[in-house]
């Protein structure tokens, strides 16, 4: 069982003093007139939470999708990556089945915060693409994917966005008839995917609940529409079972052949995952208070790529033919399967006072605390493990609303101490540290919207095992306007300054990593990443049609990103971290529209696009880049029946980073029909759906593993959630 850090009485009084609170992204907020009308099939009008109900509708928040009741259900995966694929601006790195990170207008990684209830999931997800995030989408209320330079305020690494997860672990209202429960569980053919999960709230006393849930799920070895490697891979195999041939090896010509004509399955693609949580809150009319203790517990399998191997230890003996042998104690990899077990047990707290002030109206506390510990097996034998003991909390205060101001300003600390054991620990123990200062304030003069937030940022990254220390002080900024003439209109522009520090993996990584077959090298020397940002957005509705659009624009200096070199380390490929100018740029667009009704049914269609495209100075296409997408839906709905068909298309993606492959495009066609057996009053649906009808072979060029690890083919399923 991994360890909780301790909280000592002086900690725990520093945490509080500088920091808490996400932003009350649990309280229920609506969303303004313009959000509400041109709702988004993906959004909830009247329900969108961005930052709390002081902030119902941010011009710098200027794309916003949130997942939740049905269309969760229905798209639901193991991984929260998966999950989110098919919003607007987002795809996800789908390294494997386990592991699935999302990918937000083309960024990952460092630049993504991934967040549950304001807070960071507190793992090693942004460290390593192979790494999974400790979020159960089963336990999940509803998932806000949050876009723009507001999304600064949850920290400098959501430069590309922010991912937030609710859930009620921490209650957050005492449930009517003094409990409430809820229960959800899907069966996929794909991966024979088996999963329950299920949350209680109860009430205990007078303003006090009580809350427990749990999940369990479990997957085989994910079937693909295809075969299971790309063609430039399949066609590499050949090629090596000719040159084996040749040189008379005959079992390794057979086993590269044998990889080259694999379909069906992903080998060692199969997981399990189990969460535990329970929380208590006391909720009054002047504030609440509540605590939640959670465990998350996940064994996966990190499918190997075909032909990658290397051995480490001391130099051996040279054999046969001038090869070099392993002696005892040296190690051999790349047939062995590699699978991580991970474990993460957390701590959180979340409160507020209702000030009623005639210049603060609200405090809002948010903390978290979490041991993290993962290891990644070679075979039956412990390669590396990786431990992270974290802690992140918010303090806001809120302002009261007058004259057309509102405002919130607000400290945020995070600490984190990192180690890796093991001859694989590519990156020495290091420690990070974190203190955010930060401020959104709004002005309203009649029809124009005017905003702006401002953030700074000291980090802290030391390594004793190597005498590394270096501090960063970053400054961000943004502001924006928006032109609201009418309810159904409104037409906005958003300029933004941002910086970042480095990380310790980008700084300090050097060795060989084995889950994801790469040696990799930091850069100690790397400054601070720096951004302008333009963009411009419009949500409008026009009789039965509603529309959202945004264009932007990044442009960055001293961006960092990892790339291949070319050269070969320890039998591995070297991805090296680099740093030069770059400019992103895209749009994302999503539309809707009731077309006409038939009976109970109204027939409504919806689209959505999206495109980003990203080039290094002097070093051409930056890796990893999303292609065009375009996904249409035509559906036929009434109070009790819900009938979809959509089909996404998505573009060849052949501008690529040096040494990157290209990627094929594919067109999956998906149908879905749910059943609510009480009508809309009642949260009970169950929902059949069959996604990638004609199982054809798919990848995400996001992925770091596309070549070997395609998408699910033909994934017929059964999901269903009741509440009562």
């Amino acid at each position: 069982m991994p360890r909780l850090p301790l909280l000592t009485g002086t900690a725990v009084i520093a945490l509080f003093s500088q920091s808490a609170a996400a932003q009350g992204s649990g309280d229920r907020a609506a969303s303004a007139a313009p959000d509400s009308v041109a709702a988004s099939p993906h959004e909830e009008s009247q329900s969108i939470i961005v930052t709390g109900n002081y902030v119902r509708d941010l011009s710098l928040l200027s794309g916003s999708s949130v997942l939740a009741g049905e269309d969760l259900v229905r798209d639901m995966r193991p991984q929260l990556g998966d999950t989110l694929a098919r919003l607007p601006g987002v795809s996800a790195t789908s390294f494997a089945p386990g592991a699935s990170r999302p990918v937000l207008r083309g960024f990952q990684g460092e630049r993504v915060r991934v967040l549950t209830d304001g807070i960071g999931s507190i793992d090693a997800s942004n460290t390593s693409a192979d790494h999974a995030v400790t979020i159960d989408p089963l336990i999940a209320e509803r998932i806000e994917v949050l876009h723009g330079p507001a999304a600064l305020l949850f920290g400098s690494q959501a430069i590309g966005g922010a991912v937030n997860v609710l859930d009620r672990r921490i209650p957050r209202a005492v449930p009517d008839g003094g409990i409430h429960v809820d229960v959800i569980g899907a069966y996929g053919s794909a991966a024979d995917e088996r999963s329950i999960g299920a949350a209680a709230d109860a009430r205990l006393a007078e303003g006090l609940v009580l809350h427990v849930d749990g999940s369990y799920r479990n997957t085989d070895d994910l079937r693909v529409g295809g075969f299971v490697l790309s063609p430039e891979l399949r066609a590499e195999q050949l090629e090596l079972a000719e040159e084996e041939l040749e040189e008379g090896h005959v079992e390794e010509a057979e086993e590269a052949l044998e990889n080259a004509a694999r379909r069906g399955r992903i080998p060692n693609s199969a997981t399990e995952q189990k969460t535990l949580g329970a929380g208590l809150a006391l909720i009054r009319d002047g504030g609440s208070l509540g605590f939640s203790v959670s465990w998350f517990d996940s064994d996966y399998g990190v499918p190997g790529r075909p032909g990658a191997g290397h051995h480490h230890g001391e130099e051996g003996e040279e054999g046969e033919e001038g090869e070099e042998e392993p002696e005892e104690g040296e190690h051999e990899h790349g047939h062995e399967a590699v699978t991580i077990g991970l474990e993460q047990l957390r701590l959180d707290l979340r409160g507020h006072v209702e000030v009623g002030g005639t210049f603060l109206d609200q405090l809002r506390i948010r903390l978290g605390a979490a041991d993290y510990e993962h290891t990644e097996f070679e075979g039956d034998e412990v390669g590396t493990i990786f431990r992270t003991e974290g802690m992140e909390g918010r303090l806001e205060l809120v302002q009261a609303a007058r004259g057309g101001w509102r405002g919130v300003t607000g400290a945020q600390l995070l600490v984190r101490d990192f180690e890796a054991i093991g001859e694989e620990a590519f990156v020495p123990p290091n420690q990070t540290s974190q203190i955010g200062l930060f401020t959104l304030q709004e002005v309203s003069l009649g029809s124009v919207e005017i905003e702006s937030a401002a953030r700074y940022e000291h980090s802290d990254i030391r390594s004793n095992a190597v005498a590394f220390d270096r501090s960063f002080n970053a400054f961000s900024a943004a502001v924006g306007a928006a032109y609201v003439p009418s309810e159904r209109l409104r037409i906005g522009i958003n300029a933004s300054r941002a910086e970042r520090a480095p990380s310790a993996e980008e700084l300090l990584s050097d060795g060989p990593h084995i889950a994801t077959q790469a040696f990799e090298l930091g850069d100690p020397t790397l400054d601070k990443e720096k951004s302008w940002g333009l963009e411009a957005y419009v949500r409008a509705q026009a009789g039965p049609v509603r529309l959202r659009a945004s264009a932007y624009a990044n442009w960055f200096d001293d961006y960092i990103y990892q790339s291949a070199t070319g050269e070969e380390e320890d039998e591995l490929p070297v991805f090296q971290y680099f740093q030069r100018d770059a400019r992103y740029y895209g749009f994302e667009a999503e539309a809707s529209a009731d077309l006409f009704r038939i009976g109970d049914f109204t027939i409504s269609g919806d689209l959505v696009a999206d495109y980003v495209r990203a080039t290094i100075d002097e070093g051409g296409p930056a890796p990893r880049i999303p292609p065009l997408r375009l996904l249409a839906g035509l559906e036929a709905g009434s109070d009790a029946l819900t009938g979809r068909v959509d089909v996404e298309w998505v573009d060849d993606q052949d501008r690529v980073a040096q040494l990157e492959t290209p990627t094929d495009g594919h067109t999956l066609v998906n149908a879905s029909l749910a059943w609510r057996p009480w009508g809309r009053q009642r949260e009970a649906v169950l929902i059949l759906s069959a996604n990638n009808i004609f199982d054809v072979d798919a990848r995400r060029h996001a992925s770091f593993t596309k070549d070997f690890v395609p998408l699910a083919g033909r994934d017929l399923r059964i999901s269903a959630r009741f509440s009562f």
